[in-house]
Formats: structure tokens, C-alpha cells, sequence
């Protein structure tokens, strides 16, 4: 394993890489691996009137300085034309796809636009970058974000021959994605590579993703900021890893001599269950006295559960998860729970805003 990173560190020396989806957590956390290594970042971000670079703030520099890591442009996956422009000024040589609408819950309310940018954007990106290969001549290497919601209804553990089952639009648009990736690999022998990777959870989270929301909730209810938490299904078991190794796997998997798809899990499954018990026990609480099911955070068609095998990875990569499930919930927790001080003090002296929950730790 250190020979293999010890020859692709000498390689990655002044690379630029484009990163969609740079503002969400797997975003924040690849885009610190990179600059770790010597690379010139460049993200792309969508225009919000709020800003929403909480996650990468602590490693942005003002354009003006000389030679800043990270440098910033508007875009969308809805804008092929835009997504041509950032291509030809940014003349990377990799492209990490991880923007979506990557909520699944929500991708039954949003199921065309979900299909947009989730399917349609990759195939946009995809062509794009096609077209500027062709142009320039200058091989470009791409990760394509896909997702262990792709196996759906198949049993476990599911690797890279389990065949897809999916259970949500979200879901489908990823298997969309997923082909149109492998689909130019095979036709334009481009060096697509796709992860399909499985749950991942980190301080950095959404809130509305239910790891993080029970985290936030647990550490709120300690300090006496909330008094229920209301969930779904709580038998779900997911293969729950660390976001900041994953982020490892992306890199790794486009440093080798020939594109491939490989499954990223830590190969242990728990139930959301199990993480409320954790999380809750952690501070000394029992999660049955304030967690409330509620129906209306069910799915309409719901995926029971979802365990990976990533053999291929450690074999071929030299990949394997570095934090475990109890350090990754106590990880979620303590940070949580510095957050939920700090609104407990701003509200202890008047102040009715609370504290966002997006974190650079």
C-alpha cells in the first residue's frame, strides 16, 4: 500500500482537478484531500442568495492572493453551455462528478428535477467534457459519484456484479448515470470511473439526512434545546462509513492504468435503530424517551437493506475504511454536542438564532 501511494504521489505534483458538488460534504473533504497533495482545486457552485460555502470557508483564500488552492465558479449541472465554459478555463485533468439532488426522501416530490441533474447533468458533464478532449487533445480522467441506492431491492452484500433494484427516482437516476459513465467509457474510451459508494456520514452531513438529524437532535435534547425527535423507519440497515475515507477511494480510483467501477463499504450493517441507541447512549440518554415515529418520513417504496463488499477495492486499490462505526457516531456526537453549547449559551443570553449545523471538522 505505501509503494502504491508513494508512486502516485510522485505523479500528482501541479494537477488541476474540477469538482462538482464541491459545497457538500463529500466536496468539502475531497477537495482538502486534494490540496493536501499538491493539487490546484477548482469547484464549481450554484448561485444561492445565502451563501453556501460553509463547508470549504476555512480553505478558501481570496482569489487576489497569489497562487490560491482553491478557486470557485458558478455553474449547474442544468447548464451544459456553462459547463463547457468552466471546462475550457479550467483545462483540468480530472473531473470529480459529485453534485446531485442527493436526497432520497426528497427525490419522490422531485422526481423530474432529480432526474435532471442527477441523470441528464452527468450525461451533460459527460458530453461536455467529450467535446473538449476532442478539442484540445488532453486526456481527462473522470469519477462518477453513483450510490449504493442502486441495489435497491437486492439482497446482501452487494458488489460489483449485484445487479441493480432501484427504489426511488433518486435511485433510478443514479443507474441512469451510472450507464451513460460506462457507456462512454466503452464508446469514446474515455477514462470514466464510477464508486459506487455507500452510506457515508460525517460532522459535515445535512441535517436533513437521518445520521446527521439524529446526531444534531440527541445533542439538542441534552442540552434541553428540543424536546423530540421524530423519524421513519428505524429497522433500515446501512453500511455506514466515515466521509473523509471515502474521499480516498475517489482519488485512488482515477490514479490507476485503466478505468474501473468499484464498490466503497465498510462491509458491517446497522440499523437506524442501532445508531439512535448509540448516539443516545453516548450522553447518557435512553433514545425511547424521546424519539416519535412519524409516517410521513417513510418512503413510499423503501429499501430494507443495503450491506457492500469491497474486496475488489483493498485488492486492486489498496483501499479499507480507517474509523468504525462507534468512532464515527462519537465523532458525530461530540461535535454535535459543542454546537448545541454554544446555542445553549447565545440563547441563555437572549439570542433567538441558533447555530447552523455545517461543519469544516
Amino acid at each position: 500500500m505505501i509503494n502504491i501511494l508513494n508512486k502516485i504521489n510522485n505523479s500528482v505534483r501541479d494537477k488541476r482537478a474540477l469538482i462538482t458538488g464541491i459545497t457538500g460534504q463529500d466536496g468539502s473533504y475531497l477537495a482538502e484531500f486534494l490540496i493536501s497533495r499538491g493539487y490546484q482545486v477548482h469547484g464549481i457552485i450554484r448561485r444561492t442568495s445565502i451563501f453556501n460555502t460553509d463547508r470549504i470557508d476555512h480553505i478558501y483564500q481570496d482569489p487576489h492572493q497569489s497562487d490560491p488552492p482553491l478557486y470557485l465558479y458558478y455553474g449547474d449541472l442544468t447548464d451544459g453551455t456553462g459547463l463547457r465554459r468552466i471546462l475550457q478555463r479550467v483545462e483540468p485533468d480530472e473531473v470529480y462528478n459529485l453534485a446531485a439532488q442527493s436526497h432520497v426522501k426528497v427525490s419522490f416530490e422531485q422526481p423530474e428535477y432529480t432526474a435532471d441533474t442527477v441523470a441528464m447533468g452527468t450525461l451533460r458533464l459527460l458530453e461536455a467534457l467529450r467535446d473538449y478532449m476532442e478539442t484540445c487533445g488532453k486526456e481527462v480522467r473522470m469519477y462518477q459519484a453513483a450510490s449504493s441506492e442502486m441495489f435497491g431491492a437486492s439482497p446482501p452484500p452487494q458488489n460489483e456484479s449485484t445487479p441493480f433494484y432501484p427504489r426511488s427516482p433518486y435511485a433510478v437516476s443514479k443507474v441512469a448515470a451510472y450507464w451513460y459513465a460506462k457507456n462512454y467509457r466503452e464508446a469514446y474510451g474515455m477514462y470514466v470511473a464510477s464508486g459506487i459508494l455507500f452510506n457515508h456520514e460525517s460532522p459535515r452531513r445535512g441535517e436533513t439526512f437521518v445520521t446527521r438529524k439524529i446526531s444534531r437532535a440527541a445533542t439538542r435534547i441534552k442540552m434541553g434545546l428540543q424536546d423530540r425527535l421524530y423519524l421513519g423507519n428505524l429497522e433500515a440497515k446501512r453500511d455506514w462509513g466515515f466521509a473523509g475515507d471515502y474521499v480516498r477511494a475517489m482519488w485512488l480510483m482515477l490514479q490507476q492504468d485503466n478505468p474501473e467501477d468499484f464498490v466503497i463499504a465498510t462491509g458491517e450493517a446497522y440499523s437506524v435503530r442501532e445508531f439512535l441507541e448509540e448516539c443516545f447512549s453516548y450522553l447518557d440518554l435512553s433514545w425511547q424517551d424521546y424519539v416519535s415515529i412519524d409516517q410521513r418520513y417513510f418512503r413510499p417504496s423503501e429499501v430494507n437493506y443495503l450491506r457492500g463488499d469491497a474486496s475488489r477495492a483493498r485488492e486492486n486499490l489498496g483501499w479499507s475504511p480507517q474509523v468504525n462505526f462507534k468512532e464515527l457516531v462519537k465523532m458525530m456526537v461530540e461535535h454535535d454536542l459543542n454546537l448545541a453549547r454554544q446555542e445553549k449559551i447565545l440563547q441563555d443570553a437572549g439570542h433567538r438564532s441558533g447555530i447552523r449545523g455545517i461543519a469544516n471538522g
